[in-house]
């Protein structure tokens, strides 16, 4: 029996829209998920943006106030997609409301923000997602289990890169991204949370890191009004950049092996460049965000010059099956958020984490502030 389930979403910019799309698109993907979402109420602070939100999307209800939200006895689960800065504030009040909550990674701008949002939610006995989507690629699933199966052997190290422009222009505004005090680590959270995550997922525990930072634009303009994504603004009044642009980062693993975590925000000529690449004692799997549903591996008992294989994703590799029946037609950005949605749903009518958890944000937290620890210090800096 198909049941409802009251949702809102806090925080309406691109990321609000993308979670909007993802409970909308549920029944189509996956029929066979036995709870429906209700879009109940949407909250965004700035003017007239949850009204429209509510005339695209059809929900209910559109305030300014989250807290508004969080009184709402319609809504059972929420979406918190507001910036990082007000992510343990909402986190924490939606968890002791009791509702189930997809929160938008880093969950706040420290471990300790991310803890006290797991904390709340374990008291409250309410499930949490965390918007690591890059594990969802069905290739990414496979790469896991083409690890975890010795296919390439024992994992020796990794490299981990996740460059983007989104910052590069010398105009981009001066929002809140790039205030210490709202934004927090700036590309740590932005970019390398997600391949903190990545390499967790692939390859187990991180022990130990040392790490080192820059900020290449040291100044931005301040914008006029209100902004949304990465808007420009030319001739304000300039302020300082607080927070890292650039991050490298070697990793020791429980396991023995070694990683390269390398992300940047301001990187000209890169867009979206993610993925890695894992190489064991007998083979290797490679994977990039922009070719997403392909693998490339190289396996087998020749070692020197032994040859790499694309792989194409299809029905049987994760929940590719739910978006086409056949291997190698491509799934978006966009798609794995669906994914998200579907895991979260199914956490919170099954009771038990599927997919990412808050303990997943905690431990990516931790290794960021570790990471800013070791670039002030300039030492490695021990995780366990």
């Amino acid at each position: 029996m198909v049941h409802t389930l009251g949702v809102a979403v806090v925080g309406f910019g691109w990321m609000g829209r993308v979670h909007t799309q993802a409970y909308a698109r549920l029944p189509h993907h996956f029929p066979q998920l036995s709870v429906r979402p209700e879009l109940v109420a949407v909250a965004d602070e700035v003017p007239g943006r949850a009204e429209e939100a509510a005339g695209l999307y059809g929900f209910a209800t559109a305030t300014r106030d989250w807290r508004e939200v969080a009184a709402d006895p319609r809504v059972q689960a929420v979406s918190i997609t507001a910036p990082n800065f007000l992510h343990r504030e909402i986190g924490v009040a939606m968890a002791e409301a009791g509702k189930h909550i997809w929160i938008e990674k880093p969950v706040g701008l420290t471990a300790d923000d991310a803890r006290a949002v797991a904390d709340a939610a374990a008291k409250a006995g309410v499930q949490g997602t965390v918007g690591f989507n890059y594990r969802n690629a069905p290739a990414v699933e496979t790469a896991r289990e083409l690890i975890a199966s010795g296919e390439i052997g024992t994992v020796t190290h990794v490299r981990i890169r996740l460059f983007s422009d989104y910052a590069a222009h010398p105009d981009g505004a001066l929002t809140w991204r790039y205030e210490r005090g709202r934004g927090g680590s700036g590309v740590l959270g932005d970019l390398a949370s997600h391949g903190v995550d990545l390499a967790r997922f692939l390859l187990g525990e991180i022990v130990s890191l040392t790490a080192d930072t820059a900020v290449f634009v040291p100044e931005r303009a301040r914008p006029t009004g209100a902004t949304a994504g990465h808007s420009r603004a030319s001739g304000g009044e300039l302020g300082p950049v607080e927070n890292e642009d650039y991050v490298n980062c070697l990793l020791r693993f429980a396991s023995g092996a070694r990683g390269v975590l390398e992300a940047c925000r301001v990187s000209v000529g890169e867009q979206n460049t993610y993925g890695f690449e894992v190489h064991g004692t007998k083979g290797a799997v490679f994977w990039d965000f922009r070719r997403m549903g392909e693998l490339a591996v190289s396996r087998g008992t020749t070692y020197q010059d032994q040859p790499v294989s694309t792989v194409y994703v299809g029905p049987g590799h994760g929940e590719y099956a739910a978006f086409q029946p056949g291997a190698a037609t491509c799934m978006g950005y966009d798609d794995l958020k669906v994914i998200e949605a579907y895991r979260f749903l199914r956490s919170v009518t099954e009771g038990t984490a599927i997919g990412t958890t808050l303990s997943d944000a905690v431990a990516a937290a931790v290794a960021l502030d570790a990471m800013s620890r070791s670039a002030g210090q300039g030492t490695w800096v021990d995780l366990t």
